[in-house]
């Protein structure tokens, strides 16, 4: 499909529109179906299949090699829905609590809730027991579906089945009728997905089938926009994907990633757990061609001697998201890794993990940029001081408008309406810009900024040098309380083995990069860095690490 030609008043190179102050997509306006359709997201996403069925593995178990066909995958989804409905008396509008690790029933689950219309509500299966009642008491489940280790954590009133017990299975087998065909809006809710933000406690993210229609559109969309670039310079169109799931299921990038998969008829191999090591046997053994992954992967795989050894001759791209990524360690890779396509995305929970990505090998260079804004949303650069909306270039907190953007908190109106304002305008709580181009750059979490002699230091950029490192696997910049300057750049940093690098160096190696205000001033040395499993650093409780150990003052 060609580029549109952007409406009238719309700066074509950035999108950017003087009258209203507000930045629009220019990709091609991805088709999507008539609001008015009852629709859910798994009934969408099976449409697009192809018939007859892709004849790839829709799933593989990464560990034990166990693959799922499509057609397997399809009947196996029906099934379940029909003893959902007809064994446990599920409806649409019925919350659904799934806590287990990225295993084979977990998509299977999924689809067959939201098919029926009922709602999926996954959680991370390493949450404690208070953290599970805050999370049942937000979204109100009827059942639980968990592995063994969790059940007993969960709160004794939901009724809970265990996955892979007799139970579970009874509900797939016995000749359950199918459910009967329901219309479910795409403004019904499909998923309860937890995010936490910076600060205060999980909040309950209401996801829509529209939202999720919306997200596999734009996908298409890119899709057929990188196939049809290499078909005019005589290249073959890219295969249809393999993707290494490291990410887990639970979190918007992880759920995103597998929906999309489906949708396009690829194949899904997942991971339990993340392990470097066993990520890069899995791409050489499954011959895995996409891995999503946060930026530590890409510096991890900068640092590996086994990277180098190993053959990874099938991977092209590496899918960016959960973190900035600097441009350092971005070129770096590239030098390293000269055949694999880093494609930068960036999306909240909130926005169903979809507002900007890069597309194509030649967007795929903008390095350190997340690229351009996803078909359908549009977006507004604001003064976090004066509310006042900005233009290209300019800093300020990003809020973004679209089909993408959530329903709204579940059981916190107020928080709702602090994040969505009355005009649709999701406030993401992120330090962001556009350049001339329509490239957008994410500084930092506003939140976050260092405050030091009242100048603004974002731990995201000196993260970025710190990464450039030779001796530095790992690193984290957060604010150190000082009565003098309000807070010190303090960097929390994991060596290299064998590395006998000091505070001092790492302050020096700072320094040559930024000016003056912005230099580490304090360094302790730890054995890991504490991240979400997105790969978001956890500050809160470095802060607490670092009031406990202090570390070396410049």
């Amino acid at each position: 499909m060609a580029e549109q030609e952007p409406p009238a008043g719309i700066d074509p190179r950035s999108g950017f529109c003087a009258a209203t102050r507000t930045f629009h997509s220019l990709r091609p306006a991805a088709a999507l179906p008539p609001e008015s359709l009852p629709a859910t997201a798994a009934a969408y996403a099976f449409s697009l299949l192809s018939s007859p069925l892709p004849d790839r593995p829709a799933l593989v178990d990464a560990a034990t090699g166990i693959a799922v066909s499509y057609p397997s995958f399809l009947a196996a989804v029906r099934s379940l829905a029909g003893g959902l409905w007809s064994k446990l008396d599920l409806r649409p509008g019925d919350v659904a609590l799934i806590v287990a690790p990225s295993q084979l029933d977990v998509p299977v689950l999924d689809f067959a809730l939201m098919s029926i219309g009922a709602v999926v509500s996954p959680a991370n299966p390493a949450s404690t027991a208070e953290e599970y009642a805050h999370q049942v008491a937000l979204s109100r489940p009827v059942v639980a579906f968990a592995v063994p280790e969790v059940a007993a954590k969960l709160p004794r009133h939901l009724r809970c089945v265990v996955i892979g017990s007799d139970e579970y299975k009874r509900l797939s087998t016995g000749g359950a009728a199918a459910p009967p065909v329901v219309a479910v809006k795409q403004s019904d809710t499909a998923a309860v997905l937890y995010s936490s933000g910076t600060t205060g406690r999980v909040k309950a993210v209401a996801v829509t089938h529209r939202n999720l229609i919306a997200l596999i559109c734009a996908h298409r969309e890119n899709r057929e926009k990188v196939a049809k670039e290499a078909t005019e310079v005589g290249e073959q169109p890219p295969p249809p994907a393999v993707t290494l799931f490291p990410l887990p299921l639970f979190h918007v990038f992880g759920f995103m990633m597998l929906l999309r998969s489906v949708a396009m008829g690829e194949t899904t191999v997942l991971m339990e757990r993340f392990d470097f090591g066993a990520v890069l046997r899995a791409v050489e053994r499954y011959r895995v061609t996409l891995l999503p992954a946060a930026p530590p992967v890409l510096v991890a795989m900068t640092k590996s001697e086994e990277a180098r050894r190993r053959d990874l001759s099938s991977l092209l791209v590496i899918g960016i998201g959960g973190a900035p990524l600097g441009r350092e360690v971005a070129e770096r890779f590239a030098a390293i890794f000269p055949n694999i396509e880093i494609v930068q995305g960036y999306g909240l929970t909130e926005s169903s993990g979809s507002v900007a990505a890069t597309v194509g090998p030649e967007e795929s260079k903008a390095y350190g940029s997340v690229g351009k804004l996803a078909s359908h949303m549009e977006a507004k650069i604001v003064d976090p001081a004066t509310g006042e909306a900005l233009g290209a270039g300019q800093r300020g907190e990003l809020w973004v408008r679209g089909p993408v953007v959530m329903k709204g908190y579940v059981g916190d109106n107020e928080a709702t309406a602090a994040t969505i304002d009355s005009e649709g305008w999701l406030k993401t709580g992120d330090l962001c810009y556009f350049n001339e181009d329509g490239f957008l750059y994410i500084v930092d979490r506003l939140k976050e900024l260092i405050k030091y002699k009242g100048y603004q230091v974002p731990p995201a950029e000196l993260e970025h040098i710190l990464h450039s490192h030779p001796e530095i696997v790992d690193a984290a910049v957060i604010p150190y309380p000082d009565e003098d300057v309000g807070q010190l750049p303090m960097a929390l940093i994991v060596r290299k083995p064998g590395s006998n690098l000091t505070g001092q160096q790492v302050m020096d190696y700072v320094a040559k990069h930024v000016a003056p205000y912005k230099k580490v001033r304090r360094v302790a040395f730890v054995s890991a860095i504490p991240k979400s499993p997105a790969g978001k650093i956890l500050r809160r409780e470095l802060v607490q690490q670092a009031l406990s150990m202090g570390g070396s003052k410049l």
